[in-house]
Parts: C-alpha cells; sequence; structure tokens
C-alpha cells in the first residue's frame, strides 16, 4: 500500500475534471492506500511569486501543509485541464510558490546541476483537453507533458511520472466519459 497525494488543479472543484482526481481518491482508498487530496481551489494563498526566487515570501499555513504532504506522499497524482496549451493560472501559482530551493531542488555553486530533493517519489499527471491526442502531440508537440513531467516533477526528483490524457472531452459521449471515469478509478485503485 502507497501514501498518495492527489493535487486537484482544476479552479473549479464541481467541473468534470476535478471529478477525476475524487475518483482516483476513491479507487485508491477502497484498495486500501492511504490517501490525502489537495484541491488547490479550496486554498487561501497569493498566487503570484512577487520577488521570483531572489526574496522567498513566507507560506500561507496552506502552503506549508502542502509542501508537507508532498514530503509525507509516495506517489503524487497532479490532475488538471489543460488550457491554452498550459495548465490553469491557480495551479502555476501553486506550483511556484511551493516548489521552493532547498524544497524541492538545489542548484550547485560549482556546477551548472541541481540535486533534486523530492526524490523517492513516483508520479502520475491526468489532464483533460477538448483537442485530440494527435494534435496536442504533432501540432502543439505535448507542451503541458514537457512542462509538468519534466520541467516541474522530474526536474524535483520525482520519477518514473506516468501520463493518462483525457483527450476530446467536448466531444465524448457519455458512455465513453464513463469509461475514462473507470480506467482512472483502476489507477486508483492499483497505485499508479
Amino acid at each position: 500500500m502507497k501514501k498518495i497525494l492527489v493535487i486537484n488543479g482544476h479552479p473549479n472543484v464541481e467541473a468534470l475534471g476535478s471529478h477525476f482526481a475524487r475518483v482516483y481518491a476513491e479507487g485508491a482508498k477502497q484498495s486500501g492506500h492511504e490517501v490525502k487530496v489537495t484541491n488547490v481551489a479550496d486554498l487561501k494563498f497569493d498566487p503570484i511569486l512577487h520577488k521570483g526566487y531572489l526574496k522567498i515570501q513566507d507560506l500561507e499555513p496552506d502552503l506549508v501543509q502542502a509542501q508537507q504532504d508532498i514530503l509525507w506522499a509516495e506517489h503524487i497524482v497532479i490532475t488538471f485541464p489543460m488550457w491554452w496549451s498550459s495548465i490553469p493560472a491557480l495551479l502555476k501559482g501553486f506550483l511556484d510558490r511551493i516548489l521552493l530551493p532547498s524544497y524541492a531542488f538545489k542548484y550547485h555553486k560549482t556546477d551548472p546541476f541541481w540535486d533534486r530533493l523530492l526524490k523517492g517519489r513516483t508520479g502520475r499527471i491526468i489532464y483533460t483537453t477538448d483537442a485530440p491526442w494527435f494534435y496536442n502531440l504533432l501540432v502543439n508537440r505535448d507542451p503541458v507533458v514537457r512542462m509538468m513531467k519534466v520541467g516541474v516533477m522530474e526536474f524535483c526528483g520525482i520519477k518514473p511520472v506516468k501520463v493518462t490524457q483525457i483527450d476530446r472531452l467536448k466531444d465524448r459521449k457519455p458512455a465513453e466519459v464513463e469509461k475514462f471515469i473507470q480506467k482512472v478509478r483502476e489507477l486508483g485503485s492499483k497505485g499508479l
């Protein structure tokens, strides 16, 4: 059994995209995994990194708890919609504020490399999009996957990171959406 943290990055906790976070968590709990869920939309924090990393802002209590939950977790699942080939601004602000130097990574002083301080954790990205998978891959070149998998999670040491894309969401019939829901529930039950 794993300690699993599900981070729901959708600004609307009642949206279908948020439902996927709940379904994953339910499947994981039913299989005996220890699960915590963070709805970024419910947190109280300033999402703007006002001075970059030149001066680290004090973390609000919700962000301190989010950092503790990440350290607690063995497996981290982040769910979100892809908007404008990116993640929602609120999720970006959340990541900017919590994945800080000396917490998530630490640059070396004598070379261009860094220490990945969140090693020992695995990850999964579950994202929704109205575009078909081949458009995201061939035309857009998977910007969300490159950003979240490589630029965020793997940069901090979370590895391997698996990806589940729920594409053409606006065109799906209810039975097709239900198949995605069951797939996500099964991923949760297996802790994948």
